[in-house]
Order: structure tokens, then C-alpha cells, then sequence
């Protein structure tokens, strides 16, 4: 038979807003001693009072406890559960003093009065009106909120992403979600298809509603976008979707029909067969071809009265080096071609060959912008070429107002040369934005490696441009001999060649390691000594700033994961100071983070990394300084970030890291390829580290990423 218990929380030892869980500690009258409550609830603070239905168990490990069934929180209606409330940070910009402060004035009367005449707290001192103000945002959002919450948690559905809902929708959010609960995959960023549908389902909202059939095939095209594919053929996209969705066939072709007669969906003959594409890549597609097209065409931008040859003996005088043949050919090209490629592995002289370029350039008094796709990879090109550079997002000057770049076809850059690095990260949409914002006059020279991995984006952007023949290419493949005495550059050449890089296990001082270690267990644990102790005592590397761990998935004993919170409690553990838990990760201050996804507004973007320098729980703020620049998040978007001991391969693209430790292990069998292994490679610059078995490590010399990306632009290009 249940029982119900009630009480006054004290404090919320742990929840988790994804999914509800809770771990309370609760005041029962009767009883001396804090009881343990644990249970499911939408929100939940310190203060409020609880009503829950369950039974009393005893945990092996944390004694006797109260597990709820059920769990009710309503605000607290004593001066005593006021003031824990307040205390807690459930209302932004009250503290535990000003909470106190405004309890003993107001006592059991504070909630109303914030509620109903908050203008009655500018009688305490160190309350303004810009203050009240916040109070007055904070109380309203936190009673929408909580009222999404549990319309959602009655439906089935435990979101912590109600905040971003009421923000989104305001006080409209219910009635929108009931009116059509798909739109919901579409405008509230951590939301997918699949969540959406489950509550459709719950709604009542029948399974062939031509809403749903219409939804899941834009989520189906955005899957395969998130695969890297630019369009699909349309047989295998009805068929992905009807899939899906376990709907009629018939249903799912109409559902196309409309999404392409409204323009949702564009469909396109591409080598015989029609293909369906999300309108907004299409046009990415097509406009990168043309714009590649219109600065190609224009007459050479012939550098003024310049003999390559003189030119070339200067710049080695200039820059006391002496170029390889492939490099001077480099230069004889930039000179005389509006668009060239440089593509070529580590060691084989790419940065030297950029900065003779610009030399040349600049010396004739032409203006050179140098751009790359990461914060990172434009630091690096900056430091190698002693010049600005920016990411393109920051180059393009992105406009809040209109959610769009300032620097396009009709307001393009200023420059004379266009200097890209990294292109291999560069996806079709960046692309298209890159092409579009370059004048016509301009040269552009684009430096990259192409046997790395493809960009995390759609499409093949640098394999494409190689391929079509459109534009020239150079391929350095001469090492140098200062990179050739380099164990991290010939394992990386033996790798891309299919071979087995030379293992070195003994302690010589080396900088490429392999450490043999079968399970999964031993191989965590090794990852963990190797950063914490081993590499920092004998080589000096500083275990949170220059010792990056890559792994090739997110899941698993040795996936992403797991392996950042394994490294977080080594390496920053909790001493007792503010934390923040949201979204599946705990943040502290010192902690190192990767912002996930671009976020204009912040002006930072997918891939930019930084540690946690400030965590304010009463403004329910948290700031992390980038490179030198703080930026502030509020509490409900830290999803936007994530731990960053460990990074996947793919997130390390663009990067380059003192020291990088891999654990390479059968786990990862989906993902052993050669060009994820070569990619992790080459981002260690001065130590490079496998731990793993050498089967994994076999296994991913030998396989070839032999899966297509479905893209038109080598066409387009050959076409235009």
C-alpha cells in the first residue's frame, strides 16, 4: 500500500532536468533527521513544499529512503521555505542575503508581493529598478515555464528545453505545441523529430496526419545531411521515411509533393534520377558552383610588372629558406591564376609556401586577407604568417538583425588575395558563404589537406574543387628533412599509405608512442596516468591546456562521453566550490569546454575552446573565457557546450595540440578508418601517443572510408 510523505525541502542534492530524476533531501515534521527523498519531477528548488506518494526502501549503499512514485512541489508558503527558495537561486538576481533581507521585511507575504507588487522591493536597499525588473522577468518566465514542464511531463515527455520553448514562444508555447508539435523539431535547437512525434502521439494527432508524413521527410533529409550527404535520390528518401514513420508509402509521396511545391524541399535530376534536397543546401550547392565560376572567369589578376623568377629569389632572400621545385611552381601559379589549390600532408612546407605568396603580394602593395574555418585554425594561420586572420563566420560579419552576413554578392570583401586554410572543414553552406563575399577581382588560394577527414558539414567542398578539374591544384609531396626527423610525420605518411607506422614502446625520447593495452578498463585507466602524471613529469606538457585526448566515438567505455567525465574528476575535481549540472554534463570553474554549435549572438562558434572561469548561480549565469574573451551563457543554454578533455576526431579537425593521446581499441570498429587515424594523428605537433591494441590499430590502416557523399558540385562545377 503507498504512503505519502510531506515536507519542506531542504536542499536538491542532485536533478536532472532531461529527464526529472531527483535526489531531495526533505524536513518531515515528526522527524529529527533530513529524509531522503528520490523520485521524478519537472522543477524543483530548496524551500518548496512536497507532497510525494511512494514507499520507504533501503539502499545498499545510501541507507533508508523514501522512492516516490509520485512527487507534487508547490511554492513554499512559510517565511522559513520562502527564504530556502530564495536562497537556492530559483528566482535570478535573489541571493541567499537579499532573499533573507526581503523574507524578513515581507515574511510569508514575499512571493505575492513578488508575484502581484514587485515595485514594493525597491523599499530594500540594494534593489534598483533594473533589478526588480529582472525579478519580475525571472518569476514570470519560471511560472511559464514550469506550467510547459508539466503540460510536456503529463504528456510523457520530460524536456529540459521548456526554458528555450518559453522563450521562443512566449506565452503562446502550449497552445502552439498543441496546435502543430512538429514545428517544435523545426524552431527549438535540442529538439528532434523524435521527441516531437512521441508527443504528437500523446496529442492524439493521427499517425497519417499529412503534418507528420511532411515533418519526417525534412528530418529524414536533415539525417542524411548530418551523414554529409548535400541531396539524396528520392526512391531511397520515401523509403528511409515510410520506414521511419511506418506509414503508407502513397502518404509519405504526397508529403514530398508538397514539401517541393512549397519549396521546403527542392527535387532535381542529378545523373539520371531525381534527387530531393533541403532548399537551403541546394542553394549552397549551386551557388558555391557559381560563384567559383564568376571569379575564375574574370581576366588574371596579373600581379604588376612582376618576374616570378626575380620574385622567387627575393622571397627566399626575404625569408632566408631555400624552395622546393613544387613550391616554386606554387608561386609561379598564384601569380598568374585567379583561384589555385595547395593540398599536401604534414611537413611538406604548406605554411612556408603561403607566407612567400603573401610576401610577393604585399610587397606590390596588394591587400591580403587571410581567413580559416575554426577560432583555432585561424589562430595557427596567424601565428605561422605573422598576419591577421579570421574565422569566415567573423570575416563575414554576421548580422543579428537580419540572421544573416553583412558581407555577400552585393557587399562583398575588400582584398586583392584570399588566402583559406584548412578547406577540408570547409562544408558546402560556409563555402557558398566564403565564394559569394570575394570580389570578382580577387585571387583566391585555397590550403588545405584533402586526405583527411571530409567536413563535419555536407559535401566534399576540397575533394570536389581537386576533382572537377576547374581549378589548378599543386600537390607538395617533398618532406622536408626537419619534418622527415619527425616520428609523428612518417607514421602519419605510413598510415595514409595503408602501412603500419613504425611503433615505438621504448622510453627513447620520442614524440610518437604506442602503449599496448587490450580492455577497455586498463586502457581508461592508462589514458587517465598518461595525462595526469606520465606525460606532464617527463615531458613538462600542462595536463588541462596542452594535452588534448582524441577518441573516434562518442559512446562507449572509451567514447567522448565517459572518458571527459572520467578525465573532469581527475583532473578538476569537486572541491566544494559552485557547479552547475545541466544538460547530462557537471561544469566547475577550471573545467575545459567546446561551444557545439555556432551561436551568433555570442559570436562564437562550432568548435571554438575555452575553460569555465566564473559560474554565478544567482544571476544563473556561467562565463567561459575563449582565448583571452569572456562570454556569458545563461544556465538553460549550456547545452551549447560540452566538456572538452576528450574531443571526437571529427571536433578536432582545423586543430592543432602539443601532445594528443588516442586510445585506439576494437569498441571503435564502426569508426576504425584510415583517414579518421591519419586525421588524429597529424593534430599532435610535438608528442603523439596510442594506447590501445594493435589489432584496432591494423584495422584502421587498413580500411578506407568507402562511402559516398551524395553531392552535385563536382557537376555543377564542370558544368559552369
Amino acid at each position: 500500500m503507498p504512503e505519502t510523505l510531506q515536507g519542506l525541502i531542504d536542499r536538491v542534492t542532485y536533478h536532472n532536468p532531461e529527464n526529472g530524476f531527483a535526489v531531495l533531501k526533505v524536513q518531515v515534521k515528526g522527524r529529527s533527521d533530513l529524509v531522503t527523498v528520490v523520485g521524478s519531477t519537472t522543477s524543483v528548488s530548496a524551500g518548496e513544499h512536497l507532497e510525494a506518494t511512494g514507499r520507504w526502501v533501503v539502499d545498499r549503499e545510501h541507507g533508508q529512503q523514501f522512492k516516490a512514485d509520485e512527487l507534487k512541489t508547490t511554492h513554499p508558503a512559510s517565511a522559513e521555505g520562502i527564504e530556502k527558495y530564495l536562497a537556492s537561486g530559483a528566482i535570478r538576481s535573489i541571493g541567499p542575503k537579499l532573499g533573507a533581507k526581503i523574507v524578513a521585511l515581507y515574511k510569508d507575504q514575499t512571493l505575492e508581493i513578488i508575484e502581484t507588487a514587485p515595485d514594493l522591493l525597491l523599499h530594500i536597499r540594494g534593489i534598483g529598478k533594473e533589478r526588480v525588473k529582472r525579478i519580475r522577468q525571472s518569476w514570470q518566465e519560471q511560472r511559464e515555464v514550469r506550467k510547459i514542464m508539466l503540460f510536456l511531463t503529463e504528456h510523457g515527455i520530460t524536456s529540459g528545453r521548456a526554458v528555450r520553448i518559453y522563450r521562443t514562444y512566449g506565452q503562446e508555447s502550449i497552445a502552439k505545441i498543441k496546435a502543430n508539435p512538429f514545428q517544435l523539431a523545426d524552431d527549438i535547437r535540442g529538439i528532434g523529430f523524435k521527441t516531437a512525434d512521441e508527443l504528437a502521439a500523446k496529442l492524439g494527432i493521427d499517425r497519417n496526419s499529412p503534418f507528420r508524413a511532411r515533418a519526417a521527410v525534412q528530418y529524414s533529409l536533415r539525417e542524411l545531411a548530418g551523414d554529409g550527404h548535400c541531396g539524396y535520390p528520392e526512391p531511397n528518401v520515401v523509403e528511409h521515411t515510410t520506414k521511419l514513420v511506418e506509414i503508407d508509402q502513397n502518404i509519405v509521396e504526397e508529403a514530398v509533393r508538397f514539401s517541393v511545391g512549397t519549396g521546403v524541399v527542392v527535387r532535381e535530376d542529378v545523373e539520371g534520377e531525381p534527387w530531393l534536397y533541403l532548399t537551403a543546401l541546394h542553394r549552397a550547392e549551386v551557388g558555391l558552383a557559381q560563384s567559383v565560376q564568376r571569379i575564375a572567369s574574370v581576366t588574371p589578376h596579373l600581379l604588376p610588372n612582376i618576374d616570378v623568377e626575380k620574385a622567387v629569389v627575393w622571397v627566399e632572400g626575404k625569408l632566408a629558406i631555400n624552395l622546393a621545385a613544387a613550391q616554386r611552381e606554387a608561386i609561379r601559379q598564384a601569380c598568374q591564376q585567379k583561384m589555385l589549390v595547395i593540398t599536401g600532408g604534414p611537413g611538406v612546407g604548406k605554411t612556408t609556401l603561403v607566407r612567400s605568396i603573401l610576401e610577393i603580394f604585399s610587397a606590390k602593395k596588394l591587400k591580403c586577407v587571410l581567413a580559416a574555418p575554426t577560432g583555432r585554425a585561424a589562430k595557427r594561420l596567424a601565428e605561422t604568417t605573422g598576419r591577421t586572420a579570421k574565422t569566415i563566420h567573423r570575416l563575414l560579419e554576421f548580422d543579428p538583425v537580419s540572421g544573416d552576413f553583412k558581407k555577400n554578392q552585393q557587399h562583398p570583401l575588400n582584398g586583392d588575395l584570399f588566402v583559406l586554410d584548412e578547406v577540408s572543414m570547409v562544408d558546402v553552406v560556409l563555402g557558398h558563404q566564403f565564394f559569394r563575399a570575394v570580389p570578382s577581382t580577387a585571387c583566391v588560394i585555397l590550403v588545405g589537406d584533402v586526405d583527411q577527414l571530409p567536413s563535419v558539414g555536407a559535401g566534399t567542398v576540397l575533394a570536389d574543387l581537386i576533382s572537377s578539374g576547374v581549378v589548378p591544384v599543386v600537390r607538395l609531396t617533398e618532406i622536408f628533412r626537419q619534418a622527415a626527423e619527425s616520428q609523428i610525420v612518417t607514421a602519419a605518411y605510413a598510415i595514409n599509405q595503408g602501412q603500419m607506422p613504425k611503433l615505438t614502446t621504448s622510453e627513447s625520447l620520442a614524440d610518437f608512442y604506442f602503449i599496448e593495452a587490450d580492455e577497455p578498463d586498463d586502457i581508461q585507466d592508462l589514458v587517465v596516468r598518461l595525462v595526469k602524471e606520465r606525460i606532464p613529469q617527463r615531458f613538462g606538457f600542462e595536463p588541462k591546456t596542452d594535452i588534448q585526448v582524441l577518441t573516434p566515438m562518442h559512446r562507449s567505455v572509451l567514447g567522448a562521453r565517459n572518458l571527459n567525465q572520467v578525465l573532469q574528476t581527475a583532473l578538476n575535481p569537486d572541491n566544494g566550490g559552485p557547479d552547475v549540472q545541466r544538460f547530462g554534463w557537471t561544469f566547475r570553474i577550471g573545467d575545459r569546454v567546446i561551444q557545439t554549435e555556432n551561436d551568433y549572438d555570442k559570436d562564437v562558434f562550432n568548435g571554438d575552446l575555452g575553460i569555465v572561469e566564473k559560474i554565478n548561480r544567482i544571476d544563473q549565469v556561467l562565463v567561459v573565457n575563449f582565448e583571452g574573451r569572456a562570454v556569458e551563457y545563461d544556465f538553460g543554454d549550456l547545452d551549447e557546450l560540452s566538456l572538452a578533455y576528450v574531443l571526437s576526431i571529427h571536433k578536432s579537425q582545423g586543430s592543432e595540440f602539443p601532445c594528443v593521446v588516442i586510445p585506439v581499441h576494437t569498441q571503435h570498429y564502426m569508426m576504425l578508418q584510415r583517414n579518421l587515424l591519419y586525421t588524429a594523428v597529424t593534430r599532435g605537433k610535438k608528442l603523439v601517443v596510442l594506447v590501445g591494441t594493435k589489432k584496432a590499430l591494423g584495422m584502421a590502416v587498413r580500411r578506407q572510408d568507402t562511402s559516398r557523399r551524395y553531392t552535385a558540385l563536382k557537376k555543377r562545377l564542370q558544368e559552369v
